[in-house]
């Protein structure tokens, strides 16, 4: 997006300030607890063009978004910030003319690092240690244990925090070394911006030129061909040059079916370390962790055991549970209990049933709980209710089984990961809201619990 003529997008200080300035306006609107689970968490990323973006945190975003946008914009009009305000996700980056202006200097592929992601924020578990300790003596030594580092696992187990943590820390402690966090959707963008405007070499040396470069969600070059063509050469040039690289995936190079071979080779050449969902210990230290990091002073131990043995999927759903289950309680004016804690998050998510259910089994839930034929949520059908069903099932598909956005996306007719993504968040953000959503779930969820009872 360009920036108007006779403006220019703010250095970071001005941005700092925008925000400091937004933030008492915001406190002068809502209560201290509203401000602190809800606002607090956000970032301002960029000013362009009269607009403030915000970005939002994953497991929150949908809420601000729909509770609390009006509040934001009235807040930044009184002090006087920006015309309008929008809430961005954490892959939200400035164009890049912004980004140069934000710099100070000459255009920075990639995107900022998080700087709430480090490695002392990174609860550890058996489930994750191979990881956190290969990501740990990759941030020390760069490019002198392992190199490549691939990280693989379910969405929301820690793989992009531990990503931020080892830039993190390179930038603290790597004297001078160059860091570039990038995912593979925005490494695509650009090249794809760098190909039409012919400007390819100046993209390679930015890219080409980090010491320590750090690739998200990499299973996404699938089917990308020219992309993909570029990457392979990308990391060709930073393994020759001594540069280090650290990447992730949702499943093993092995496993990524419609990647190059010669670039899965690449990717196993180094340590390929796996993340497993953690066991309820580490399940209940990450929500106590939490809670600190949030002054959560009023939720008792009980009640983070009871949310710790409720939610077993990611770290993501367990943080999202712990918001409500708080959020809730201070609506009603309650104390977060047990008792709160058990009643909230069965009527929001269900009891989950005792064995994974199958993808084909939660699209049968869902129809039957809409009265659609199963094989409409698979067809190009998009009457409202048919709709609604495949958007019920692809947010069961992701709160109840381990598999990736596309895989998901391939187990309905074939379509895209985004796609799964937006039917997660519009669900996750009707449920409680809107009655013909949260009675779908939970009808959907009662048939899945009897099938369940029936294989047992």
């Amino acid at each position: 997006m360009p920036q108007p003529a006779g403006s220019e997008p703010p250095l970071p200080d001005a941005l700092a300030g925008a925000w400091d300035r937004l933030s008492r306006e915001l406190r002068r609107e809502v209560t201290d607890f509203t401000f602190h689970i809800w606002l607090e968490p956000l970032e301002p990323v960029g000013h362009v063009g009269g607009t403030l973006f915000l970005r939002a945190p994953d497991h929150i975003r949908t809420w601000v978004e729909d509770s609390f946008l009006p509040v934001l914009r009235r807040a930044a009009a009184n002090a006087g910030v920006a015309e309008s305000v929008e809430v961005v996700d954490e892959r939200w980056a400035p164009p890049v003319d912004t980004a140069a202006a934000l710099g100070g200097g000459p255009p920075v592929a990639g995107e900022p690092l998080n700087p709430r992601y480090t490695f002392e924020r990174f609860v550890i578990c058996d489930g994750n240690r191979l990881a956190h300790g290969a990501a740990l003596a990759v941030a020390e030594q760069p490019a002198q244990t392992y190199n490549p580092l691939f990280i693989h696992g379910p969405p929301g187990l820690g793989k992009t925090h531990l990503l931020h943590a080892i830039g993190n820390y390179v930038q603290a402690y790597g004297v001078g070394l160059t860091v570039r966090y990038v995912t593979v959707e925005d490494f695509t963008a650009e090249f794809v911006r760098a190909v039409r405007s012919g400007e390819t070499r100046p993209f390679r040396e930015r890219f080409r030129g980090a010491d320590v470069l750090l690739v998200d969600d990499v299973q996404f070059l699938e089917e990308k061909l020219r992309t993909e063509e570029e990457f392979f050469h990308t990391f060709n040039a930073l393994y020759e040059a001594g540069s280090q690289l650290v990447i992730t995936s949702d499943r093993r190079p092995r496993d990524i079916g419609k990647l190059e071979t010669r670039l899965r080779e690449r990717f196993e050449c180094g340590l390929v370390a796996q993340l497993d969902a953690p066991a309820f210990d580490a399940r209940l230290a990450i929500l106590e962790q939490r809670s600190r990091a949030d002054a959560l002073a009023g939720v008792s131990h009980a009640t983070l055991a009871e949310i710790a043995g409720h939610v077993s999927t990611s770290v993501r759903a367990l943080e999202g549970a712990l918001i409500r289950v708080v959020a809730y309680a201070s609506l009603r004016g309650d104390e977060p209990s047990p008792e709160l804690a058990r009643r909230v998050l069965t009527n929001l998510y269900g009891d989950r049933p005792a064995e994974p259910s199958s993808l084909e089994a939660i699209q049968a839930a869902a129809a039957a709980a809409l009265d659609v034929p199963t094989e409409s949520l698979l067809a190009h059908d998009r009457r409202p209710r048919v709709s609604l069903a495949r958007q019920v099932a692809m947010y069961l598909a992701r709160e109840l089984t381990d598999q990736s956005l596309p895989a998901i996306g391939r187990h309905f007719g074939g379509r895209n990961h985004s796609t799964v993504l937006h039917a997660h968040r519009r669900i996750a953000g009707d449920l409680g809201k809107r009655q013909e959503t949260t009675g779908a779930v939970d009808r959907a969820r009662s048939e899945l619990r009897e099938l369940s009872a029936d294989r047992g």
